[in-house]
């Protein structure tokens, strides 16, 4: 480790100081208390906020509610609601009395519930309502170590025990507060920067999910080191919509809310109400990953491709050739002329502005995508609109991103550079590696993959290829799992084709496939949203999906963006079949992890037939 990178994390950790989350919430509630926190809606619809005082002195009402019902040190409460202010009391409640919080995916089965209770150990559960409990319900005697099941919804609250509403719960942690005051203080001042602040099981795209321990010194570190890079800004006002079992959305829900003092909004269902909400809440940063950036830029584009004004249809392209230009000339080692700054004012107030300003991010200062590079025509489509989408790196296992672009820092096409104080490299086999104190100590219960994910040395292995460039900034191409390896030996990032299939805004979701066959063949689907649409701009009557997918102008567009993908592709690289399907893939149907991530391994499977007949005759 080099004296630089010893330096600045001596600087992050005096900085961050030697406590713990706790330690924070308590700072923020007494310096910050009259602010609001998080902001939810009630029955009518209205929006209602909790001040950082009213949310720390409930978290702690609550906890000695959980310690009524038994939690002991150590114990983990299975977390499974939407996004809500009972979700983040219920979090940090579990903290607060010593425990440790394990949110679950929204969208798992029975079987894969049981998977992971059994795993943790689960001695609570808060369950959001009819849909959760029917799917604990049947576990409920494989459990046995599990004392209660709290029911946010009161009508979906089983009579009988384990079970009690969220509003007897809230009960018995007022009648129990001030007896319990001093056990709570007590366990609080117990906890260790080194302990567990959550749990959180990956994703499962191959084999079973993983528990990673995430430690209190471990976020209040990326939290501070984002701070310190100017990439969170205090009293930032945030819309919180992807599941919380999410390491980013974590991040800035819980950790640097608390650090920043932030209000956070709460979208409960992202698929219908995230425009809507951005468009009332005109949050000051916002976070998505890639598939909700393509979502947003399709959305875009079918609008503004209906303008039937021709002259406003090429002043917004005009406009968006100077957005364009402007961002690329901010990135590290340029400078942007006067008259290009002048060029840009001008054609942000007039045109740039009042478009982010339709899908709610006009007064958005910082832009965060993650959890895979976001497509380069992307990154180009908000660039012209003025917008500097900073793609960050990273992974459960690292606390979320340990390489990140800044808004002063930042370059198009990378993740950015080590945050300060980490150790980044690249193997000789490609793959990333990483170093420092954002690294997990392990997995739970799982010693051989965790000394498969950290050597000797204590370099974390990403299982990406990448690259660094002369000024440190990370690229990554690819998993090293996931790479093409053809018949013939070549090696081929199959994220590199799907990027450039998906820029097409017909196409929702990707998949090439080619791992052991001559060429390359992909799988597609239509985007759900933009395509009835784009069909009734040409005449053609927008009905099922399905219907869409075997039409012959629908079939013929496709078939130029595939033809258009491959002109940029090598040889060996080019789709030589593809195939239409006619549903969409999410991660209800399972072909998507819950943070729309492809599961490569399930659709092989579930569409083993439709690959092999693209294989039947030589291309």
């Amino acid at each position: 480790m080099t004296d630089a990178i010893t330096a600045a994390r001596a600087a992050v950790e005096a900085e961050a100081g030697a406590g713990t989350l706790c330690d924070l919430l308590a700072s923020t509630a007494e310096r910050f208390g009259d602010h609001p926190a998080y902001t939810d809606r009630d029955e009518t619809g209205g929006w209602v906020a909790l001040t950082w005082r009213e949310f720390r002195d409930t978290v702690l009402g609550l906890a000695a509610g959980l310690v009524e019902l038994g939690l002991r040190p150590g114990d983990r409460v299975a977390l499974m609601l939407a996004n809500r202010v009972e979700h983040v009391l219920a979090d940090q409640a579990v903290v607060h009395a010593g425990g440790v919080p394990v949110t679950f995916y929204a969208t798992l089965a029975s079987e894969q519930i049981r998977y992971l209770a059994a795993d943790c150990h689960v001695r609570i559960a808060v369950l959001d309502g009819a849909s959760e409990v029917d799917r604990w319900r049947p576990l409920l005697d494989e459990l046995p170590g599990l004392r209660a099941v709290i029911v946010r919804d009161p009508a979906a609250c089983p009579a009988d025990e384990p079970y009690l509403s969220w509003a007897d719960f809230t009960a018995v942690g007022q009648r129990a507060a001030s007896g319990q005051a001093g056990e709570i203080a007590r366990r609080i001042a117990a906890i260790r920067p080194s302990d567990p602040v959550t749990l959180l099981y990956t994703s499962g795209t191959t084999g079973n999910p993983k528990g990673v321990i995430i430690t209190h010194a471990m976020v209040l570190y990326e939290a501070t080191s984002a701070r310190m890079a100017g990439s969170a800004q205090m009293h930032v006002r945030w819309v919180s919509y992807l599941p919380l079992a999410h390491i980013a959305e974590r991040m800035f829900t819980l950790y640097l809310a608390i650090l920043l003092a932030g209000q956070t909004y709460f979208c409960h269902n992202a698929t219908t109400d995230l425009v809507a909400t951005l468009g009332e809440v005109k949050p000051t940063a916002f976070f998505g990953v890639p598939r909700v950036w393509e979502k947003i830029q399709a959305g875009l584009q079918a609008l503004l491709a209906v303008e039937p004004n021709p002259d406003r249809r090429a002043a917004v392209a005009a406009a968006m050739d100077v957005g364009r230009r402007y961002v690329e000339s901010c990135q590290f080692g340029r400078e942007t002329p006067d008259d290009l700054a002048a060029e840009f004012a001008a054609a942000d107030q007039a045109v740039l502005r009042p478009i982010r300003a339709l899908i709610g991010l006009g007064e958005a200062e910082v832009l965060v995508s993650a959890a895979a590079p976001l497509p380069p025509d992307v990154l180009s489509f908000f660039a012209g609109l003025g917008m500097k989408i900073l793609d960050v790196y990273g992974m459960t296992e690292t606390t979320g991103a340990f390489t990140t672009n800044t808004p002063e820092q930042f370059r198009l096409g990378t993740v950015g550079r080590p945050v300060a104080g980490i150790e980044v490299r690249i193997a000789d086999d490609g793959e990333i590696l990483t170093r420092g104190p954002l690294n997990t100590p392990g997995y739970l219960n799982l010693a051989d993959q965790t000394a498969a994910l950290i050597d000797a040395d204590g370099w974390l292995h990403t299982g990406d290829i990448g690259a660094v460039d002369a000024d440190g900034f990370v690229r990554v191409v690819d998993r090293k799992k996931e790479l093409i390896i053809t018949s013939g030996g070549e090696n081929i990032s199959p994220a590199a084709i799907e990027n450039l299939l998906v820029a097409h805004p017909l196409i929702g979701q990707a998949l090439a496939f080619g791992d052991q066959r001559n060429y390359v063949v992909a799988l597609l689907t239509l985007d759900g949203e933009v395509t009835p649409a784009w069909a009734r701009a040409r005449g053609i009557e927008a009905g099922p999906l399905a219907d869409l997918a075997r039409h012959p102008v629908v079939l013929a567009a496709v078939g130029e963006a595939v033809a258009t993908a491959n002109e940029q592709l090598a040889r060996v690289q080019q789709v030589k079949r593809w195939r239409l399907l006619p549903v969409e893939w999410t991660a209800e149907s399972e072909e998507l992890t819950p943070t729309l991530k492809l599961r490569r391994r399930i659709i092989h499977h579930k569409y083993a037939d439709e690959i092999s007949a693209l294989y039947e005759q030589e291309a």
